[in-house]
């Protein structure tokens, strides 16, 4: 990896509306994680480095830790279906959007909160899966901090 004076890592992106984070790794290098489509688990895409660090082509965008986790849950019930604990859970979120869409108006204060602490749940339950089937890239204490 190049030294990169200002990097902090972890860092935390969307990337063409693909969570991605880049973590360092034991010995001072970076490792950068995407959530695959398909499963949820996190992919190794070093190659997508440069080109997220030099934010080339505009489609990339800095979170906070508390928005990643918010985004990866969001992207997990969009692309996921399943049974068990965490998908009643994304389906009970997506019935609390709904509701509001089929009324026309916003989510309230208290929707928007209902969500976030059922995203940041779902996240830990879903990174402690990763973790236990094996996922390199899976941090459920992510969500804690």
């Amino acid at each position: 990896m190049t030294e990169m004076p200002g990097l902090v890592l972890p860092s935390y992106y969307m990337y063409y509306q693909s969570p991605v984070k880049i973590v360092e790794t034991p010995d001072g290098g970076a490792r950068v994680w995407r959530v695959y489509i398909g499963t949820g688990a996190w992919q190794e895409r070093n190659d997508l480095f440069g080109e997220i660090v030099f934010d080339v082509g505009g489609e990339v965008f800095r979170r906070t830790t508390e928005d990643f986790v918010q985004e990866v849950e969001a992207f997990r019930a969009h692309y996921l279906s399943g049974e068990g604990p965490i998908f009643a859970l994304y389906e009970t979120v997506r019935s609390i959007e709904d509701l509001a869409d089929a009324e026309g108006r916003h989510l309230t204060p208290r929707e928007q909160a209902l969500i976030r602490g059922i995203r940041q749940r779902t996240f830990v339950m879903f990174e402690e899966q990763l973790r236990a089937a094996g996922d390199p890239g899976a941090d459920p204490e992510l969500a804690a901090s």
